[in-house]
């Protein structure tokens, strides 16, 4: 049996396993998919290869660990310098980024995003951020200090601190904050997010599961709006057809959109 796992500190809310080992037994694969608390991401790479793991996914804190760690680096994950997803090939481990093209997936039923703004400016935004480039979107990033700023710069993307910023109009938000996971914050100051929403047609919210008093406030402005459960699934997907080194059908996305609602 092959066995699959997500590394994490903390590790025991994720909704991985149940994606991943219902697209498993759907398609009648002799395969499991396990949570793994990880304490050092420094140690990622003796970890996965000591436990005979044939592929994993990575969540907070360790994507940047994983990243330094692997033996070759795919696709955006170049840029990103972040990845969420490991596969052992020929005793090599693999890695790539499948949060960008997940992200992307998920927000198609937004039609016609030409500018977004991204709010917050860690591993998550920089993978969205990337993605953006690569769409031809016009970025602009908002975070409360200057730090990690300057990566967002040297994409092209237009960068502003709470102190400096100024509004313009954005076809879709982006919530890449933790405000609101567990509190009732909101990822700038109210006064300015409403503003930012006056100006926006759509609304994302990375965290998955609840209503957070950004989507609040993106539903009192009447934005069409979304949390971040879609990111999670069609990640989810990319990172299951690199594991199986297959194309999934419908059916299976469903498995597992299934799986996650009900886990």
């Amino acid at each position: 049996m092959k066995t699959y796992a997500i590394f994490g500190n903390p590790v025991e809310h994720s909704k991985s396993p149940a994606m991943h080992n219902a697209a498993f037994n759907y398609l009648g694969l002799d395969a499991q998919y396990i949570k793994h608390h990880l304490l050092d991401g420094k140690t990622i790479k003796e970890v996965f290869l000591a436990n005979n793991y044939s592929g994993a996914n990575i969540t907070v804190p360790h994507k940047i660990d994983a990243f330094e760690n692997a033996d070759c680096i795919e696709g955006l994950a170049k840029e990103i310098g972040a990845v969420n997803t490991y596969v052992l090939e020929n005793g090599k481990i693999k890695a790539y980024n499948t949060d960008a093209p997940g992200f992307m997936k998920a927000i198609e039923e937004f039609k016609n995003i030409q500018s977004a703004i991204i709010l917050g400016s860690g591993g998550t935004s920089k993978a969205i951020a990337v993605a953006f480039k690569h769409a031809n979107i016009k970025t602009t990033v908002l975070n409360r200090s200057n730090n990690n700023l300057e990566f967002f710069e040297n994409l092209g993307a237009s960068t502003f601190t709470w102190d400096d910023f100024l509004c313009s109009r954005y076809d879709l938000v982006v919530n890449c904050t933790s405000a609101g996971l567990k509190d009732d914050n909101t990822p700038t100051p109210k006064e300015m997010l409403h503003n930012i929403l006056d100006h926006s047609r759509y609304a994302i919210d990375c965290i998955y599961g609840k209503m957070t008093p950004f989507l609040q406030m993106a539903k009192e402005h009447n934005l069409p709006c979304k949390d971040g459960e879609d990111m999670l699934l069609f990640q989810g997907v990319l990172a299951f057809e690199l594991f199986t080194n297959t194309k999934v059908d419908n059916k299976v996305v469903e498995v597992m959109r299934s799986a996650l609602k009900n886990s």
